[in-house]
């Protein structure tokens, strides 16, 4: 019995980005629909460093076949900031299929999912963009997001003015756009129509006031206690989405400013299946804060490893557990 081994250069030659956005979007209104039980997420602190250590299972689909366990470590400080593994095994005998890097992984899906929410959230004519936090998971917003729909501006804002300078500079020659470094985050805000973050906040940066009318914000740096960037007040008067609503409540958006159930609108995989209408208006401000959901790996690491699995992929070495 072999199990594929898997590097994050390999990873990323395998991901297929239109595919998996496709089997995500599938993903998420099955996992709404679905009453199966949900994964469970432990989290602990790393002992006198800056950093802590998560496991994620089992991660799956109703109908997938296969199941995940993810083990990844996040330090704000280094780069890239989260890195790990996932194992994919099969879900009728728990055999080992492959062990992959989850750096990408993790990245790439996340990436799509709030995407997604931000295209289907959003107004028809939403165009333009600020990324708010201009790491990694900023740059796999917009790459995801300029997939989906055709974007006229960017502007980029960063606590280091150094990276939003840098984050325009490659992202809008990768992108062909036009991309703004702005040194304050009220005139980024202001300028458009959708919002995405993803930053380390302990404190809500989006205020009341700060947003246009009809605008869309896809939150995703409040994914554990502690963090928050969207205020109370900001999401008690928006159309609030999450990816599971237990989550949010738990460690997302609303436990980082003190909200309960009651705020939350709909599930993004509800909206995407058209049984909650998602923005009623062009008026509307909408926000999707995402956790990140452990079928999300699921999804991404079956589809990592069907690709392997294709005679063209060359994909070695393996581990031989009988030898």
């Amino acid at each position: 019995m072999s199990t594929l081994l898997l590097t994050r250069t390999q990873v990323q030659r395998l991901i297929d980005p239109s595919a998996l956005v496709t089997q995500l979007r599938a993903g998420f209104i099955k996992y709404s629909s679905s009453s199966a039980e949900r994964a469970l997420r432990v989290r602990a602190p790393i002992p006198n460093q800056r950093g802590t250590a998560t496991v994620l299972f089992p991660g799956t689909l109703p109908g997938l076949g296969v199941y995940t366990v993810k083990v990844h470590a996040k330090f704000p400080n280094h780069d890239p900031a989260i890195r790990g593994v996932i194992c994919l095994h099969d879900a009728s005998t728990g055999t080992l299929l492959a062990i992959m890097d989850s750096t990408y992984v993790t990245a790439i899906r996340t990436g799509i999912a709030g995407a997604l929410a931000a295209d289907v959230l959003a107004r028809a004519d939403a165009s333009t963009v600020a990324i708010i936090g201009c790491g990694v998971q900023g740059s796999f917003q917009l790459r995801a997001l300029a997939g989906l729909r055709r974007l006229r501006s960017v502007v980029a804002y960063d606590i280091r003015a150094e990276r939003a300078a840098a984050f325009a500079a490659e992202m809008g020659e990768e992108l062909s756009l036009p991309i703004e470094p702005v040194d304050e985050l009220v005139r980024a805000v202001a300028t458009a129509d959708i919002v995405l973050a993803a930053t380390w906040s302990t404190t809500p940066l989006i205020l009341p006031g700060m947003l246009r009318s009809g605008a869309h914000v896809t939150t995703l740096g409040a994914d554990e206690p502690g963090k928050a960037e969207v205020s109370a007040d900001v999401i008690r008067s928006s159309l609030f989405v999450c990816d599971d609503r237990q989550l949010a409540v738990d460690m997302g958006a609303l436990r980082g400013v003190g909200l309960d159930a009651s705020v939350i609108g709909a599930e993004l995989g509800e909206v995407l299946g058209g049984t909650h209408p998602g923005r009623t208006s062009h008026e509307q401000v909408t926000i999707y804060g995402g956790v990140g959901l452990a079928f999300q790996d699921a999804v991404a690491a079956w589809h990592v490893y069907e690709r392997a699995l294709t005679p063209d992929a060359q994909v070695r070495p393996t581990i031989d557990w009988l030898a």
